[in-house]
């Protein structure tokens, strides 16, 4: 693997991490199976790009598209708690719906940004390549994004959060208002998950309808392969496994892409992705037993 696709592979790592720090809070924060994710990636991308061709500030592009991407996790958790729709069915509904409205934002199947000014223009002029330059700006905003959740996650309000993930009875009898809380955290998680869409369309020069496809596998990838590796213990570890999840995943598959021993062609990405995450699922269940029985075996 030469250089560009090492650095390719630690960009779009860094990208998809802000979609593992979403999936991290719908899944495991809030325990909402949520694939809303294969919508509000794209209409991130969308929101962003379209305002931007039409001459609005790409910072202000980027913020529309958290925005946008807010108000489509509370849609799915309107549909969930107002209407009482099963949470997975409702996010389904919400991401149907979105490939829709991306498509009614955009106008047509896909925006070009390539001679249009992006989130990276103001610091082409410090002499760095784009090469250089892509994952630098990612590695910032990912580290600034994952700092405010993991200090939002210990504060009071972050616990309460948490209380509602863990044990929604138990939350509401000491008085926290489960339904609003669930409200803010699908909001916040879907508005990463659209950050990290506007990001990929700044740094890639395009914003296309189906970018979100298979989304969720590659969050849930990430979110994992973190666990998996690293012993998450709290949640500010948990964060950086999300991180460092993300951008291994990325990783292996440019490997597996690039190794010509396997034979591995663009064509087989959805193949290697279902046989890492098939990986980081059984894994964990394999080292276990293993414990378990030398536990056992220690034992007079």
């Amino acid at each position: 693997m030469n250089l560009v696709s090492f650095l390719g592979a630690i960009e779009i790592g860094l990208v998809y991490g802000l979609v593992a720090l979403g999936v991290y809070l719908s899944f495991r924060i809030l325990n909402f199976p949520d694939l809303t994710v294969d919508g509000s990636f794209p209409l991130g991308a969308a929101v962003a790009a379209t305002l931007i061709v039409s001459g609005v500030d790409p910072y202000l592009a980027t913020l529309a598209a958290v925005v946008a991407g807010a108000l489509a996790g509370l849609v799915t958790a309107v549909l969930n708690l107002r209407f009482g729709i099963l949470h997975l069915l409702a996010s389904i509904l919400t991401m149907i719906a979105l490939y829709s409205v991306n498509l009614r934002i955009m106008g047509r199947p896909n925006v070009a940004l390539i001679t249009e000014p992006t989130v990276l223009t103001p610091f082409e002029g410090l002499g760095l390549s784009g090469l250089y330059l892509k994952p630098l700006l990612g590695f910032v905003v990912v580290a600034i994004v994952a700092a405010m959740i993991a200090w939002f996650l210990i504060t009071n309000y972050g616990l309460s959060m948490r209380a509602t993930g863990a044990n929604p009875r138990m939350a509401r009898a000491q008085g926290i208002a489960t339904a609003r809380v669930t409200a803010v955290g699908m909001a916040l998680s879907n508005a990463m998950v659209a950050l990290g869409g506007a990001l990929f369309a700044q740094m890639n020069g395009f914003a296309d309808v189906t970018i979100g496809t298979g989304t969720i596998v590659v969050g849930l990838a990430a979110v994992i392969a973190g666990e998996a590796i690293f012993r998450v213990r709290g949640v500010v570890i948990a964060v950086v496994a999300c991180l460092l999840g993300s951008i291994l995943y990325r990783l292996a598959i440019a490997l597996a892409l690039n190794a010509d021993v396997l034979g591995l062609k663009a064509a087989d990405l959805n193949l290697v992705t279902a046989v890492l995450v098939a990986l980081a699922l059984i894994l964990p269940g394999v080292r276990n037993p293993l414990k378990g029985l030398l536990t056992r075996g220690a034992k007079p």
